[in-house]
């Protein structure tokens, strides 16, 4: 019987990880589902593709429904070679959105373990971490690869650290399958910010290695990790390797364009990266949750200065509760936000705590990365630090939304406050030490508190971005305004309690006036309280509709219902009813000119920031933007464009331009029904050809599928077919009567060919070469990977239950 006691932790730890969030999201028990606005832009982005594979059990690489048509690598592409993939969806066994909050919480829980942290302590960690307010709020955004990403970092820590401790075999095991994991959900930017935890880790093993004269087990580890790093990569070599190529096209490639140097790096435009920059004050908000309003709208209730305001004016009781529900409460340094990074009051308490009484590299490391990534968080309001990691880190300017480096502080925070519990829980901290450290960590954190509740309506103007967007009277604002400093109010009070509550039951340990298993109950009911009640805030249940709602998210509208009875298989929509760049709805029904995604081709931004944003019509007529979406008093209605040319046609006349720049900039005031407009790079394909009438001819489409076209032409001289299809220089391959053949780009984005005389059969197809050698490198890689950790999971079951 004794040989299973040790296992009744993790037995709790379990349950109490699967019921916390099953509670939390109870709807999910009823069969409802969570309304997630990125799941239904992407259901409208995937749509194409869904229906596709539907209909011919095939995959396509290609879709046409978004942005005018673009690779499906990073929309919905089935990376079936991949075995980690069973292994990820096996793991979810909650189901979304429960299953994202107890892996986060069981990972972290994992790593405290592998650290010798006490596991009734651990199960605390896990739930502090795991209740991360930013955790929350991202699964309410729909940002499903990223709470994923999150998930699988502690145990990929955890894996890590045992190869440097020296158990190279779990080592190999943990890190390879996680990282792999982490690499699986398809979130780089959170892969990437988690190299800087495994960086100040790495360098604090190697800095302690050299004191100790240790290197040799290092040199192992890294060995070790290496190996488990390029199985983790393997298994995602598919993924990664068309991420990758797709990324040098993309918006997070550089740009052809020379105009607005100051502003281009080598991948991200700077004011696009960073226009969801942290403010430096909104920085406290990470234990003060409504320091600067908490999300961008709130319901502030009847109660509030503003419903006072509105009834006092005599305006109706259900008008002043409807805004009163949607209060523009944030007056921060972002555009919007839904919500703050809250780490928690007594998190951050611990976090200090932890400053004062961890000894050694490691914390200093993990500090360093800490603070690294808040100032990195600030972006354009700390542009010198911003800059220099933009034009000089590597791959740093690939990502947008410089805030979410925060990720780091959110993990190095509980972790070095569980870290520091440990130290005091095993009475390795002296008294006179213990002391000093609990009344500095206890005077910053509560001194910090106390201070915006006293003095915070002093500080601020509490001026919000939308103040005078909003055109409201004076007084009105004056009211807003009044609300927004009764939260900074009140919740600084609240986390001062918090903190007081935690540290008083820490000293009380200290001072044992309570046991160890006193502590972690008090701590962690005062965690999940504290954490429960403001994640609340901004993902409740209101989130969650029924599961008819979630699987078809859009309802066609009037006009959807009549381009849908148009049967020409090939032409583009332009929804003005919704933001068209910025919305995947559209792409639900149609072929849209518009979308949603984080990776638009490069090109295609360019024409969306030069011309179809200031109405170009001679770029949404060769586009074949067919229908207008618009809305009128009765509703929606598609207005069809007489001058859209078609999926192909002739020109007669080519203008050869130097540069990118000569060559976006000869779409204004050009005619692209007779005109094609080529880069001299591609002079070679139209070397020998001569532009003559173009209407001596025909050419047009005979049958479409996503990844592949075909067209019929009849012409009595060779002509220069202008198709419009995006180009996209990687995986089409066209054939002319069965024989292969070249394109070239024309008019910045599209395809363009010439045609021989005669009658003859043009095919397209999208069939990159590397998606099935791709398929075998992600199989044998995978498989490898599972047969280490059974290997090593069949050990350590056998080691710790049979031969005991």
């Amino acid at each position: 019987m004794k040989k299973f006691e040790k296992f009744i932790p993790h037995i709790v730890a379990l349950i109490l990880f699967m019921a916390i969030p099953l509670a939390y999201f109870y709807p999910q028990l009823e069969g409802e589902r969570l309304a997630q606005h990125d799941i239904s832009m992407w259901k409208g982005s995937a749509k194409e593709i869904l229906d596709y594979k539907e209909k011919t059990g095939n995959e396509t690489l290609w879709t046409n429904s978004m942005f005018g048509g673009m690779p499906a690598y990073l929309i919905s592409a089935n990376y079936s070679g991949n075995l980690l993939k069973k292994v990820h969806r096996a793991l979810n066994f909650l189901k979304t959105p429960a299953s994202f909050i107890f892996l986060t919480m069981i990972g972290f829980y994992l790593l405290l373990l592998v650290l010798g942290v006490n596991p009734w302590l651990s199960i605390v960690g896990g739930i502090a971490y795991g209740f991360s307010t930013y955790f929350f709020i991202v699964i309410g955004a729909g940002h499903n690869a990223k709470i994923a990403a999150i998930a699988y970092v502690a145990p990929m820590i955890a894996g890590f650290i045992m190869a440097l401790k020296g158990k190279l075999w779990g080592g190999l095991a943990l890190f390879g399958l996680f990282f792999g994991l982490n690499l699986v959900a398809g979130h780089p930017q959170i892969t990437y910010y988690s190299m800087f935890i495994l960086a100040a880790i790495f360098l604090a093993y190697i800095i302690d290695a050299v004191k100790q004269k240790t290197l040799p087990r290092i040199y192992k580890a890294i060995g070790v990790l290496m190996v488990g790093g390029i199985l983790a990569f393997g298994a995602n070599f598919s993924q990664l390797w068309f991420t990758y190529d797709y990324g040098k096209y993309s918006i997070r490639g550089k740009s052809e364009l020379t105009d607005e140097q100051h502003n281009k790096t080598s991948g991200l435009d700077k004011d696009y990266a960073t226009q969801w920059s942290y403010g430096i004050a909104e920085t406290f908000d990470m234990f003060i949750p409504n320091l600067m309003g908490g999300a961008s709208s709130m319901d502030v209730g009847e109660d509030s200065y503003t419903f006072k305001f509105l009834r006092q004016n005599g305006v109706p009781m259900n008008q002043s509760e409807a805004f009163v529900s949607q209060l523009p409460t944030y007056w921060g340094a972002q555009p919007s936000t839904s919500g703050p990074v809250y780490v928690g009051a007594i998190v951050f308490f611990l976090f200090v705590l932890g400053m004062f009484v961890l000894k050694g590299t490691e914390k200093w490391l993990l500090f360093f990365v800490t603070i690294l990534s808040i100032m990195l968080a600030w972006g354009k309001n700390l542009p010198f630090l911003t800059d220099l990691f933009m034009d000089y880190f590597p791959a740093y300017n690939k990502f947008r939304t410089v805030s979410m480096i925060l990720y780091i502080a959110e993990f190095t925070m509980p972790f070095m406050g569980i870290l520091a519990l440990k130290e005091i829980v095993e009475g390795k901290i002296q008294k006179q030490e213990f002391l000093r450290a609990f009344k500095w960590a206890l005077g910053i954190t509560g001194g910090i508190c106390l201070f915006f509740a006293l003095f915070g309506k002093g500080l601020f103007n509490f001026d919000g971005q939308m103040d005078q967007a909003m055109k409201l009277p004076k007084e009105f604002i004056n009211a807003i305004k009044k609300d927004r400093q009764a939260m900074l109010r009140a919740d600084s009070i609240r986390s001062l309690v918090f903190i007081l509550l935690g540290a008083i039951s820490v000293l009380a340990f200290y001072l044992k006036k309570i046991k160890a298993g006193h502590l972690f109950l008090a701590l962690g009911v005062l965690i999940t309280l504290d954490m429960w009640v403001v994640n609340k805030r901004y993902m409740d249940n209101s989130n969650f509709v029924s599961q008819v709602k979630v699987e078809k998210p859009f309802t066609p509208s009037l006009a959807d219902k009549q381009i849908l009875a148009d049967k020409d298989p090939d032409f583009r929509v332009f929804n003005l009813t919704v933001s068209p760049f910025n919305d995947a709805s559209t792409s639900y029904f149609h072929k849209s000119i518009g979308g949603y995604h984080g990776a638009k081709l490069r090109r295609y931004q360019d024409v969306i920031d030069r011309h179809l944003s200031r109405w170009n019509m001679a770029a949404f007529n060769m586009l074949n933007t067919k229908y207008f979406i618009q809305s009128t008093e009765n509703g929606p209605v598609a207005m069809q464009n007489p001058d859209a040319l078609g999926s192909v046609w002739f020109v007669d006349s080519v203008k050869t331009v130097n540069s990118a720049d000569e060559e976006i900039a000869a779409l204004n005031g050009f005619n692209p029904k007779t005109t094609a407009i080529v880069d001299k790079r591609f002079s070679k394909n139209l070397e020998g050809f001569t532009p003559s009438d173009s209407t001596s001819g025909t050419i047009k489409l005979t049958e479409y599928e996503p990844n592949k076209l075909i067209y019929h032409s009849e012409t009595g001289k060779p002509q220069l077919a202008v198709f419009s299809e995006i180009y996209y220089p990687k995986g089409w391959f066209v054939s002319i009567d069965g024989k292969p053949t070249s394109i070239f780009r024309a008019n910045y984005i599209l395809r363009a060919m010439v045609i021989p005389e005669g009658k003859h059969q043009i095919e397209f197809r999208f069939d990159p070469p590397m998606w099935k050698i791709g398929k075998r490198i992600d199989f044998a890689s995978s498989l490898i990977l599972l047969l280490v950790f059974l290997g090593w999971i069949g050990n350590e079951i056998y080691k710790s239950i049979i031969k005991e």
